[in-house]
């Protein structure tokens, strides 16, 4: 906690891990797994055979709310890197952050490439040099073709990290950083959007701060459920996100749409994404303390890496090779990717996370 000057004192005391934000973690996932297989036009029209909206004729308009499950990530993120840097050295965030990201991403951009590269794959693999880029996660601004199509979040993700760690964990965690970093980074984003500069949008992110910003706030509001100032990050930045969310993603003045999204869909969709984590920061969900959400958590990132790109391989070979019916496609293309995402963590994650960790903090 702080003391009454606002400089940082003892760091924030462990508490017990919150297994519903892993929960949670899972159904944004599975959400965007949704939107990709059926609430999209695109490459899986070609996995299909036809329009997803064809394969799913009721579900495909509820599919295409999907893509929120970005944002909701987005929130979470905030509240979750707020509570992980909390009293941490910066050395010690900067491991635990690329020790969480990269093993599993590295495993999941060699294991699309390969797989697109055999022949019985319809799907083009990138070169050899555009991979290569590809496993420095700095191909978005690059301008290097992504081998994961989900990949984009992630270098929105790192620039967070980068202002978070600057901003917050560099000088030291408190209360009064952690609102005047929240509130200078809402007023910056909002100039960077007036001003029309690419350098001011690529670093400040004036469509996604709201979320990350939303997430933080929410984390304040775990730490003390009466602090006016945590609420009042929260409210703002669900105002100023949910209209970039509208504006990104309503399509109903376009008659060609894949799929009618309508504003107020999109603004409720926003809205349970902050109240779910909202809930969880009250503490009312502490009761959901079972293991199984610990590992819903786990599986999460891996899932999430390879779902999409592997997933189109996957609804071919079931639907246009051996003739399953869509359903059936859809739910055994999630649990494939399930049981895969299982095994990166279990192959992958558990023995090469703790490992970089160590090799990132005994580095000087």
């Amino acid at each position: 906690m702080a003391d009454a000057t606002g400089r940082p004192g003892l760091p924030a005391p462990r508490v017990p891990r919150l297994r519903a934000l892993d929960g949670l973690r899972l159904v944004a996932a599975l959400m965007v797994a949704a939107y990709h297989y059926g609430g999209r036009g695109g490459e899986v029209t070609g996995a299909w055979g036809s329009s997803a909206g064809r394969q799913f004729p009721t579900l495909h308009t509820y599919f295409a709310y999907g893509c929120l499950g970005v944002q909701v990530f987005f929130v979470i993120s905030g509240f979750v890197i707020c509570m992980s840097g909390w009293g941490r050295p910066l050395k010690s965030f900067f491991a635990s952050r690329a020790a969480r990201l990269l093993p599993a991403y590295w495993a999941a951009v060699l294991i699309v490439t390969a797989v697109f590269a055999l022949p019985a794959v319809t799907y083009q693999a990138l070169s050899p040099s555009d991979t290569l880029v590809n496993l420095t996660m700095l191909q978005q601004p690059l301008g290097v073709d992504r081998v994961l199509g989900v990949c984009w979040t992630l270098w929105a993700e790192i620039r967070f990290y980068a202002l978070f760690a600057l901003c917050v964990v560099l000088p030291g965690a408190s209360r009064r950083r952690v609102i005047l970093f929240c509130a200078g980074w809402t007023l910056a984003a909002a100039i960077a959007q007036g001003a029309h500069m690419p350098l001011l949008d690529i670093v400040l992110m004036p469509e996604y701060a709201p979320f990350f910003v939303g997430g933080v706030g929410l984390y304040l509001v775990h730490r003390d459920r009466r602090d006016v100032y945590a609420w009042g990050i929260v409210a703002v930045s669900f105002a100023i996100g949910q209209h970039y969310a509208v504006r990104s993603l309503w399509n109903a003045a376009d008659p060609n749409a894949f799929a009618h999204r309508s504003s107020f869909g999109i603004v409720l969709v926003v809205a349970l994404g902050f109240v779910a984590v909202a809930v969880i920061a009250l503490g009312a969900l502490d009761r959901a303390d079972w293991r199984w959400l610990t590992v819903a958590g786990a599986l999460t990132y891996p899932f999430y890496l390879v779902h999409e790109h592997l997933g189109w391989v996957v609804i071919r070979a079931l639907h246009r090779g051996l003739g399953l019916p869509s359903a059936a496609t859809f739910a055994l293309t999630l649990a494939s990717m399930l049981l895969l995402a299982w095994l990166l963590n279990r192959c992958v994650e558990k023995p090469l996370t703790p490992r970089l960790r160590a090799a990132l903090s005994r580095v000087r």
